[in-house]
């Protein structure tokens, strides 16, 4: 997207071409406008356009332009943190209401792709986390009981039947999750968006707010050649935030992530490579995700941006490493390489702000965003219907607030993926 081969790679590739979505270039009227063109800008202009409201949705570049069409397509359950910790940081009644509302999630995003035949690539024989020696299969031995214990279709496998399932030996077990699947993402985002125009949403591409205000009592955002009024505004920016809302950019630490695609694979490494296709991600501080899409790509990332020396580092590291874990690929060459930015917040669990009276949104997907900004936007809708009162949000109103040393983190996480690249798998 805007001529950047490292932005959306594979997936801009293989996407169907999005909804017209002309440039916003006129003072219109609306009863709720949303900014942002992901997955929760999205849902909600979808939810809200269903239900008869009038809506507008501006994005500042392209529909899918953030993480929406950038990252791994994972689809699944939860946040990274253990299902205990919901309810130890939010208290028992919000922990349990976002821990059910995240855990079902998945569940969401299938229906809308079923409704909408939404061309996506969807897989639905779900994830593995896998367990990297005997600390990780610890790791997943718990967040196994914890799941179980609230009744999540989770398995904790062995050796064994993890190396059945990827075709490697490189796991000491692993935990699959049957709710999760894959998709391409940009793809599902670009479903939504024809979903939404399809039951009467106006989409605007190439349009970014640069001013937000009052008048004559109604919500007015302001783009450089139009604007909108409305009753409600949804903010759904997360941490691509730029303009009235770039606090939500500030309350996040932006942690870079990169993919790299190999050409189509072989019949017979396809049968001996995620033959199921579960989507798969290591139990490593510095991770390593893996998954094919539908033609047989292999598709690997990890931690790091793919700009200046990084470049080389991370995808030298990454041959180093698919020879590791799959030493039937023999040498890869990569048909594609992008990379994005995850925001992480302090405790690793979203937010739901309140910017303004009427003027609302959730962020802050810590590289979870498909399912969760899925059901938040359809969340958002529902309130804004009056469906769901705020006692029944699963996530308390909170003022954002920036962490300390934000931009040295963010330095030193792309500095130091570049060290433990550089170093990594040499031995």
């Amino acid at each position: 997207m805007l001529n950047d081969p490292r932005s959306h790679g594979l997936w801009e590739k293989t996407a169907p071409p999005p909804p017209p979505a002309p440039r916003l270039e006129e003072g219109v009227s609306a009863d709720v406008v949303i900014v942002g063109g992901g997955y929760t800008g999205l849902s909600a202009a979808l939810h809200l356009a269903e239900a008869g409201v009038d809506v507008r949705l501006l994005e500042a570049a392209e529909i899918g332009f953030g993480g929406a069409g950038r990252n791994v397509g994972l689809i699944n359950a939860g946040m990274w943190v253990m299902p205990d910790d919901f309810p130890k940081e939010l208290g028992p009644v919000y922990g349990e209401k976002l821990l059910d509302l995240l855990g079902n999630g998945p569940y969401l995003v299938r229906e809308l792709i079923e409704k909408h035949g939404i061309a996506c690539e969807l897989e639905k024989n779900g994830t593995l986390h896998c367990a990297v020696g005997p600390d990780g299969m610890k790791e997943l031995e718990e967040r196994a009981r914890q799941w179980q214990k609230r009744g999540a279709p989770v398995t904790l496998l062995d050796r064994a039947e993890t190396e059945r399932r990827i075709g490697t030996r490189a796991y000491a077990g692993s935990l699959l999750d049957m709710r999760a699947g894959t998709l391409q993402p940009l793809a599902y985002a670009r479903g939504l968006a024809h979903a939404a125009a399809r039951a009467g949403a106006k989409l605007h591409a190439g349009s970014a707010v640069i001013g937000a205000g009052e008048a004559n009592g109604r919500k007015v955002v302001k783009t450089a050649e139009g604007e909108v009024s409305a009753d409600w505004i949804i903010v759904a920016t997360d941490a691509y935030s730029t303009g009235p809302w770039e606090t939500v950019r500030r309350e996040q630490v932006h942690l870079p992530y990169f993919n790299l695609a190999t050409a189509p694979l072989g019949d017979n490494l396809r049968r001996s490579i995620l033959p199921s296709r579960e989507g798969c991600w290591d139990t490593r501080e510095i991770l390593s995700s893996f998954r094919m899409d539908q033609a047989g790509r292999l598709i690997f990332g990890s931690v790091g941006a793919l700009r200046g020396t990084g470049t080389a580092i991370h995808k030298a590291w990454a041959r180093r490493s698919l020879r590791r874990i799959f030493p039937q690929l023999g040498g890869v060459e990569f048909e594609a390489e992008w990379y994005g930015k995850i925001g992480m917040t302090d405790n690793a669990l979203p937010r739901l702000h309140r910017f303004g009276r009427q003027v609302i949104g959730f962020s802050g997907y810590n590289g979870r965003g498909i399912a969760p900004g899925t059901s938040f936007g359809k969340l958002l809708a529902r309130h804004i219907l009056g469906h769901v009162a705020e006692a029944d949000l699963p996530l308390p109103f909170t003022e954002p607030k920036e962490p300390g040393l934000r931009a040295l983190k963010e330095a030193y996480y792309e500095a130091g993926a570049q060290i433990a690249h550089f170093a990594g798998e040499r031995f």
